[in-house]
């Protein structure tokens, strides 16, 4: 079986769109170029990582829950991170549907087979490639 037909072009695809409306957006507030630069680099931080499975995140869990201060803390930072998501709700949806796409991506990566670098690969590279989409149609049209 050829490597183009292990590929899940529908996931690929909700990819390009979510990052494709993030690119829009920031070109629609005219940010500055290191808004742009520095938004790259964090969709490039986070796709690794959603798509690496050497970061297991559960086994440093422990350390927010060692003590009753810190499980305090953490949960007051959990109710300000909930009052962010109302206040800015807008904001939230798009960040979760960017989320929720790259998790289905990886998802269907993983049940194919493929390497995690290839899914590293084909991910990132559809979500520069939906970035700057969305600011190219934003500037066209």
């Amino acid at each position: 079986m050829s490597i183009f037909q292990k590929i899940p072009w529908f996931s690929l695809t909700l990819i390009l769109l979510s990052y494709s409306t993030l690119g829009w957006i920031i070109f629609e507030e005219k940010a500055p170029w290191y808004v742009r630069l520095i938004t790259a680099v964090t969709i490039l931080l986070s796709l690794v990582l959603v798509t690496n499975p050497w970061l297991k995140l559960d086994d440093y869990s422990h350390v927010f829950f060692k003590s009753n201060a810190r499980t305090f803390f953490v949960a007051i930072l959990a109710a300000f991170l909930f009052f962010l998501m109302i206040a800015w709700f807008r904001v939230f949806l798009d960040t979760l549907l960017i989320l929720c796409a790259t998790i289905l991506a990886k998802i269907d990566f993983q049940a194919v087979g493929l390497k995690p670098a290839l899914t590293f690969g084909c991910i990132s590279f559809c979500s520069i490639l939906g970035l700057g989409m969305g600011a190219l149609i934003n500037y066209y049209v």
